[in-house]
């Protein structure tokens, strides 16, 4: 089965590029524009990782995170923190995040820290 990752970003031209990306190499997607219903959409989607932006409407990427990070059964998911903040890595560090990416990213990159999140996930899953 592919690596599922699901994407928390308000900005639509970023949720569409990611998605595409991630789709082409492979993996299931689902974006989301808010955090509304941030553990309900976890949970019945059951990511092997999650892409978080910092700005999103509600609780924001930070508390987001700190929330993912909160709640037992959810923990061990990687999270990427991505924002165009110039504090990214201080934020990232602060939210719990397992990894940080600054915006603007190279798309590459972006493929690459996605795939090492999903074979960490994937090698966890099995212990």
């Amino acid at each position: 089965m592919a690596p599922r990752i699901l994407i928390y970003d308000d900005d639509e031209d970023i949720l569409d590029i990611c998605a595409a990306i991630l789709r082409n190499k492979g993996f299931t997607v689902s974006c989301k524009k808010d955090c509304r219903q941030l553990i309900d959409d976890i949970e019945s989607f059951e990511p092997s990782v999650i892409l978080m932006d910092n700005w999103l409407p509600d609780i924001g990427g930070v508390k987001a995170i700190q929330q993912i990070k909160n709640t037992e059964h959810l923990k061990n998911i990687p999270v990427i923190f991505f924002s165009a903040n110039s504090h990214v890595e201080d934020l990232g560090k602060e939210a719990g995040a397992d990894y940080v990416l600054p915006k603007p990213f190279d798309l590459n990159e972006l493929e690459t820290m996605v795939s090492v999140a999903a074979s960490r996930f994937a090698d966890n899953s099995l212990t």
